[in-house]
């Protein structure tokens, strides 16, 4: 099979013994101790999980069900961990990214299905990102949505520009950014004051679940809002280069600094997405606002209910910072399942100006036509069209990762294997609940 020249060398099915002798050149594998220059990748991925769609979903659970569904937001978060790591892992021992790998091994027809669905999904997710931010930007400057919506998009150039020096820029300020982010939820639990009790007993699920259409909903969607398909694309992509000799030592010097990043930037990000349920559950819940689930109501009502005008300008801030880094990732994403379904590579400049193109018009359609009450509809609309791509993502990654034809001795197998299509299976059940719920409600 013909390949991209500037792409890496596909690794053999079975590694190399890890006695012969590396290349004159290789990059030497970095030691267990070296754990932190694999440092950076997790964190790119792990702000595709507490973007807008994230807000959108946990708001609305904390304040119509309280802390009931928070155990929803930690089994989603496990599954996008052990998701993440799978692709991950294939990255790093293949030596490609799970685009790449479609394109190998099944049709033109086939990877060109699955190319154009990711896109969908990644256009769908950046428009309301795009509006995620221009609520933010308004909230915290004053300025219309149509002028948020166009800054967002300046400012995206902005952050994509640090590139220029490096892969690192991007991924330290990228970084900087979620450690901000958690500094604000930090500063708003303490002025929501939860009750920690209700927060633990929530982990555990609860037993109306599946009885309660409303509680289905609101599952199905944090599910679709945590693991996205797109990440799983970026992940493989950006690790994929860690482990450049394809011996085993570097194979596991590699996936002992990626799983570290990968688990310590994902446990992050619940903890983000946990304490924006437990702030909506204790502030609007607790005051009987069951019906808040828009983003600039909760900005106008959380400040007068804990009594500090601080909690609004946090509130919105993390809110920008959120939406700035998702629509990076969005972007990096796009260029990766563009390089790896189609052998295209293009600028990132270019890259972003495709996807923002195709973003910036529906988001202004959007701004005009419903304001900023319209940004929970919005937000929701793409989560929607996430679960129609989630499984076409999930399925040939497990698939890829248990074949010890392509993962040697480094397959996903056993439990791990039984967690992954069990997650699989769950995803699909649930999206598919969620979009029946679309058709007959």
């Amino acid at each position: 099979m013909n390949t991209n020249p500037s792409a890496l060398t596909p690794c053999p099915a079975k590694r190399p013994s890890s006695d012969r002798e590396p290349r004159e050149g290789r990059r030497p594998h970095a030691p267990r101790g070296r754990w932190f220059s694999f440092v950076g990748a997790g964190a790119l991925v792990a702000v595709g999980y507490m973007d807008p769609g994230n807000w959108a979903t946990a708001l609305g659970s904390g304040a119509r069900y309280g802390y009931r569904l928070l155990g929803v937001v930690l089994l989603a978060s496990l599954m996008g961990m052990l998701l993440q790591w799978v692709a991950s892992r294939v990255g790093v021992v293949t030596g490609r990214d799970l685009a790449r790998l479609c394109r190998e091994r099944f049709s033109r027809r086939t990877t060109l299905f699955l190319w154009i669905t990711c896109e969908i999904a990644i256009i769908a997710c950046d428009v309301a990102e795009v509006v995620g931010s221009a609520v933010a930007l308004q909230l915290l400057l004053g300025v219309s949505l149509t002028a948020g919506v166009l800054m967002s998009a300046v400012a995206t150039f902005a952050m994509l520009a640090l590139q220029s020096r490096g892969r690192r820029p991007l991924q330290m300020f990228v970084t900087a950014l979620i450690f901000f982010i958690g500094f604000c939820f930090v500063v708003e639990l303490a002025l929501a004051k939860p009750a920690w009790h209700d927060a633990l007993a929530g982990l555990a699920p609860p037993r109306e679940l599946l009885r309660d259409a409303g509680m289905v909903w609101l599952a199905a969607g944090i599910l679709g809002a945590t693991v996205m398909p797109h990440n799983l694309y970026l992940h493989s992509a950006l690790v994929k280069h860690h482990a450049p000799g394809g011996d085993d030592r570097a194979v596991a010097a590699a996936l002992y600094g990626v799983n570290i990043d990968t688990f310590a930037s994902l446990a992050l990000a619940f903890t983000v997405n946990a304490s924006l349920l437990i702030v909506a559950a204790a502030v609007f819940h607790a005051s009987g606002h069951v019906d808040v689930e828009d983003l600039a109501d909760a900005h106008r009502l959380i400040a007068p209910l804990v009594g500090n005008q601080w909690a609004s300008i946090f509130f919105a801030a993390a809110l920008l910072a959120c939406g700035l880094n998702a629509t990076v990732t969005g972007t990096l994403a796009g260029q990766a399942v563009m390089e790896g379904f189609l052998r295209l590579s293009i600028a990132r400049w270019a890259r972003a100006l495709l996807t923002r193109g195709l973003a910036i018009g529906p988001a202004l359609v959007a701004v005009s036509a419903f304001g900023e009450h319209g940004s929970n509809q919005l937000l929701v609309a793409s989560q929607v069209v996430l679960t129609l791509q989630l499984p076409l993502a999930v399925i040939p990654l497990v698939r890829f990762a248990s074949d010890a034809g392509l993962m040697g001795r480094w397959r996903v197998a056993r439990v791990p294997l039984a967690l992954a299509w069990g997650s699989a299976g769950i995803i699909v059940v649930l999206n598919g609940a969620l979009l029946w719920q679309l058709v007959v409600g």
